[in-house]
């Protein structure tokens, strides 16, 4: 039988099918739903915000758990909770830094979607007629969102909303880097296939190699 050759290409879908075998993007990862529904969706946001701040990202995952487990689980809720209530339950989670200031961003988040979008940001993306820069334009109006967060968001968000991939956060790539997967969201979407939520689970793994400092369990090399 002639001898199949493996070249850098298969050797680089493979690392990647691997990377992305769990099934599940970085949010999910952590215990966080990532469906198409409004309180799902507003705690990825809210996760995204947290994950942006300078820091430990445990603390930012501590820091929306934290949010969730108080019943702050969908924008109409976070909106009606007390500021005090807010920097109680941050600090008690661990955040650090103007705590103050992060439960007031927090709370004019969830009262701007529920305003503008009825606390359903599959009303944003309607609102943006499923066009990619504008929907990033229209989240990137929200309070304590840049673009930072806006990757972060559209990370995990991709899996549903098809028309904004490829996205990959600077965690995400900086993996991919090191790891020879490319240098771009384009390239990593080429190991993915094409498929936006293989790509999703392909980057938030990647991501999460970066923050972890997981590159020798990956690459079987100290």
């Amino acid at each position: 039988m002639p001898t199949t050759l493996i070249t850098p290409v298969e050797d680089r879908k493979r690392l990647a099918r691997r990377l992305a075998g769990s099934g599940r993007g970085f949010a999910e990862q952590y215990g966080f739903r990532v469906t198409n529904n409004p309180a799902s969706l507003f705690q990825v946001l809210y996760l995204a915000v947290l994950l942006g701040r300078r820091g430990d990202f445990r603390r930012a995952l501590d820091g929306a758990r934290a949010l969730r487990d108080e019943g702050w689980d969908s924008a109409a809720r976070l909106a009606r909770s007390l500021h005090e209530d807010r920097v109680r339950v941050l600090r008690a989670s661990g955040q650090r830094g103007d705590v103050d200031a992060l439960a007031d961003v927090l709370g004019d988040l969830a009262r701007v979607v529920v305003e503008r979008y009825r606390g359903d940001l599959r009303r944003l993306r309607a609102a943006a007629q499923h066009d990619p820069a504008r929907e990033r334009a229209l989240l990137a109006q929200l309070p304590g969102v840049d673009d930072q967060v806006v990757d972060l968001f559209l990370r995990e968000a991709q899996a549903l909303w098809r028309e904004v991939a490829p996205v990959a956060d600077r965690r995400a790539l900086a993996a991919a880097r090191r790891l020879g997967l490319g240098r771009s969201a384009d390239d990593l979407a080429g190991l993915a296939s094409g498929e936006s939520e293989q790509l999703a689970w392909l980057v938030g793994a990647l991501a999460r190699v970066d923050l972890e400092h997981r590159y020798a369990e990956v690459t079987g090399r100290p």
